[in-house]
């Protein structure tokens, strides 16, 4: 499925939202499957949340979001049965941009 990637390596990717909730609403997506929180082993967790970190503050500047909030569902609350974690970037006041019109942001220089 062709997604918007703004980050990429062995073992995770990250894209934008399809149908996000705000503008920048990301997903992290281990490349190997695991259900949920307590299914996934802590190296994967690791490496996901050391990503985070970094690509945190380059969203931050991109975007210029006021907060974010990061989710991950489990049990009957999660919709797709694979690990993922949201990045929901949070707007005091925002216009809402396509998917695409975010993907020429973020990846601008």
């Amino acid at each position: 499925i062709p997604s918007y990637t703004i980050f990429e390596d062995d073992l995770i990717k990250i894209f934008l939202d399809i149908n996000p909730s705000s503008n920048g609403h990301c997903l992290v997506i281990p490349k190997k499957h695991f259900l949920d929180i307590n299914d996934i082993d802590s190296e994967y967790l690791s490496h996901i949340f050391s990503v985070v970190k970094e690509m945190l503050p380059i969203l931050e500047n991109k975007l210029n979001y006021d907060g974010i909030s990061l989710c991950q569902n489990n049990g009957f609350v999660q919709e797709v049965k694979h690990f993922h974690l949201h990045l929901i970037p949070k707007y005091k006041n925002s216009k809402k941009l396509s998917v695409e019109e975010v993907y020429k942001i973020i990846c601008e220089n």
